[in-house]
């Protein structure tokens, strides 16, 4: 799968949380105007407005380096061991919005598609 960009993640991210652009931009303390910048792809945010946009829509934005030797494969073992730290109903929780997040950006953009075929 190649990568999201930056405009895909915060428009699922947003429209997961179920937030209009205005409503986002109140919670981050960004101006309505950036966000849809951001969104159409127009505007690369750096990296902090877009860690600050993801959280305000209940998400993170982690940078982790590239490992090397054992984990060259990528797996993250802190990240795992962070996971299974949480509850099995904490942990079936987060499953639950990365899948309808995960679904979201895969469809592109399933609620315009829905409003065309009324």
């Amino acid at each position: 799968m190649a990568g999201v960009d930056a405009a895909s993640l915060l428009r699922g991210a947003r429209r997961s949380a179920g937030l209009t652009q205005r409503d986002l931009a109140g919670r981050a303390g960004v101006p309505q105007p950036t966000v849809a910048r951001i969104e159409s792809g127009v505007q690369e945010p750096r990296h902090e407005t877009l860690d600050r946009l993801l959280r305000a829509c209940g998400f993170e934005l982690r940078l982790v380096p590239i490992t090397t030797g054992e984990d060259a494969n990528g797996v993250d073992r802190e990240q795992i061991r962070q996971l299974l730290r949480l509850s099995p109903a904490e942990r079936f929780q987060r499953a639950v919005a990365y899948g309808r997040l995960t679904r979201r950006l895969q469809a592109g953009d399933p609620q315009r598609r829905a409003g065309a075929a009324s």
